[in-house]
Formats: C-alpha cells, structure tokens, sequence
C-alpha cells in the first residue's frame, strides 16, 4: 500500500454529518511539508491531520496538523479524530488510551466506555495560560457588536491550552448569533497578538440540555467559523474555573456550537482547580464516515 489513504470522520458529532470534519492520512512517509499543505488545502476542511509512521516514537504516534493555509501545533478536534483513526485502523483493538506526539507536546487520549457519556473520547489538555486583556470597545468593533452585549463581569482575555485564543462573553444568544467578524478589524488587530483567534459564548443554548453556546473565528488560520473547536472550547473550560464564572472549582459541562454554519456539535467540558492548578478535559464522540486513497 504506497500511496496515502485517508478517512474522513466527524468529531464532536452525536451524529453522521454533524459536528467538526476532519481527514485523517496514513502512510505518508514520503509527502514533503509542502504537500501536506497543499493536501489540506485540497481537502479545505478545518484541519487535516498526517500520522507520520504506523509505529510508536516514544510511546506515541507522531501527527501533524494543517489548516487549508498553515500547520498548527495542537488543535483539539484533529487530535480527538487521529487518536480515533489510530485506535480503529492501526491498533485494531479496543485501548484504554492512544499518545499523539504533537508539535506542542504529547497528549494523551482515553477511550472510556464506562463513562456516563457512552462511546466518547476524552483528551486532556495543557494547564491553561492566562494572558493579556482587551477592552469591549476594541473587541465589539470586530464582532459588528454593541459593547453593552458583552458581559462586564468578566474580561475579554487570552487564554491558551496549547493554542492561544481570545475568550469573549457574551450576555445573550441573540447577540452571538447576530455576531460577525469584520475581516479588515479582525486582520488588523490579529496581526499584532499572539492570539489569532476568537471565541464568543453566552449561558442562554438552542437546546436546554446544554449549558453553553459558542462560536469560534479563525480566518487567520482559512477557517472563518470553525463549527466545533476542542483547543479554544478547553481555553473556555480554563477560563471559566479561573473567573469563577459559575461560581465553582469544579465543572462537568455541555457545549453547543456549530448551528450557525449547518453543523450542530456537542463539546463536553471538565475542569477543576486543585491547589492553584487547573485541569481541563475535553470529550466528545467520532463518527467514521469515509475512508478513500490519493491517486
């Protein structure tokens, strides 16, 4: 088998055709960085993850990942997918857990069918870092957002477990519905902070099941709205335990996002804080949905 075959899944789905697509590659030892590139941006996807070899390094599987514009790092949604595909077609048996070596680091994923959530996968991200601040004036002028839409209780700040994101809270879903990224602000002021990105939530959900409701932007990455997010949904959970924003140290919670782009996900969120430390996790459920080979 020489040429690379690839599966397509979609993750933090409770269902087909939902939640975040991604394409998984096999047996790529051969592909140059340039047409990794140039096959994410032929599969134009949120992100398109490349396993470098069917064998452990270090007791992990190394993993790339690519935007249709650049690599990145870590993002959540690829990793949940890969160690998936990892599981399935190269482990060929159930496993507790399955390593991706990252370029941000290793990061585990658990299989826990005994969890109350049944079937999900569970990763657990770096602590969260907390960085610089900005003002609901600036922020609201890239949104097309009344600053009074944003709740003053808590800042508009950085926030990275891996990948830097911009947190926003939002008062109302009327208003994170109604939000939309004015390109030329957006690039302008992303262009100067290591955060490239923005996420906006709000307690009010389309389903009273959930408890928040999200809408993540990453034009700068070819990803004006990206319908289910795993690194920026575990810089919220970090967010939300160090503001206190549901007055607790410890939270299990459900996420929506994706219903503005035809794309309903469900991200599940546990964080807790222990001595000054936090510790986040994020779960959801893969659905296989192709499998194909480059010609």
């Amino acid at each position: 088998m020489n040429s690379p075959i690839f599966y397509i899944v979609d993750v933090f789905a409770e269902e087909k055709y939902s939640g975040n697509q991604l394409a998984v590659f096999r047996f790529i030892q051969k592909l140059f960085e340039k047409e990794m590139q140039q096959i994410a941006r032929e599969m134009n996807f949120s992100e398109t993850t490349f396993i470098l070899s069917d064998e452990k390094y270090k007791g992990g599987y190394k993993v790339r990942i690519f935007t249709p514009q650049t690599e990145v790092p870590f993002a959540g949604h690829p990793t949940l997918g890969t160690a998936y595909i990892i599981q399935r077609e190269i482990e060929k048996r159930h496993v507790k857990e399955v390593v991706l070596n990252l370029k941000t680091g290793q990061i585990p994923v658990v299989f826990d069918n005994n969890d109350k959530y049944s079937d999900v996968l569970w990763m657990r991200q770096f602590a969260p870092v907390f960085g610089k601040i900005f003002s609901a004036k600036v922020i609201s002028k890239i949104l097309s957002i009344d600053p009074k839409e944003i709740d003053e209780r808590f800042p508009i700040q950085t926030v990275s477990t891996g990948l830097p994101t911009i947190i926003v809270p939002l008062r109302r879903l009327k208003s994170v519905k109604k939000a939309r990224v004015i390109n030329s602000r957006y690039l302008a002021f992303t262009e100067g902070n290591k955060a490239k990105t923005i996420l906006i939530f709000c307690p009010e959900v389309y389903n009273k099941e959930n408890d928040l409701n999200v809408r993540f932007f990453a034009g700068r990455y070819g990803i004006p709205e990206d319908p289910a997010t795993g690194s920026a949904n575990g810089c919220l959970a970090g967010y939300l335990i160090r503001h206190k924003y549901f007055e607790k140290g410890r939270l299990d919670l459900k996420v929506e996002q994706g219903f503005e782009v035809g794309r309903p996900s469900l991200i599940l969120l546990k964080a807790e804080e222990k001595r000054k430390k936090i510790t986040v996790h994020i779960g959801g459920k893969v659905q296989l949905i192709a499998k194909g080979q480059l010609i």
